[in-house]
């Protein structure tokens, strides 16, 4: 399978092996970074002041999807796929559909009435 392939075909594929784990890795690295930012500037370091943080179970979308959808072979295929697929959608449980909670860190500092 590899017998004719070249230095700069190993380079590409390095690159993009490099490219992805940088992908993947991005939010933790961030993370590490925007909390010290955040209280510098004296901001919530959990939500930045925003009050809500995203759901993680729906991403904050507020639609859990299933993970079983296969790309059909025709047109009419995909068509009838995707309206299943929007079909079993179904809402969170967890954030009850509003893809979001209020920062518990937030809600601490509040001032009780």
């Amino acid at each position: 399978m590899f017998d004719h392939i070249t230095a700069s075909e190993i380079a590409g594929y390095a690159v993009g092996a490099l490219l992805l784990c940088a992908t993947i890795s991005a939010p933790k690295i961030d993370s590490l970074f925007a909390a010290p930012q955040r209280s510098s500037l004296g901001m919530c370091k959990r939500c930045g002041d925003l009050k809500v943080l995203a759901c993680r179970k729906c991403k904050g979308s507020g639609v859990v999807r299933p993970f079983n959808f296969i790309p059909p072979n025709d047109d009419h295929d995909y068509q009838l796929a995707a309206s299943k697929w929007r079909l079993a959608s179904s809402s969170c449980a967890k954030c009850q559909a509003r893809g979001h909670f209020s920062c518990p860190e937030c809600s601490k500092k509040l001032p009780q009435s």
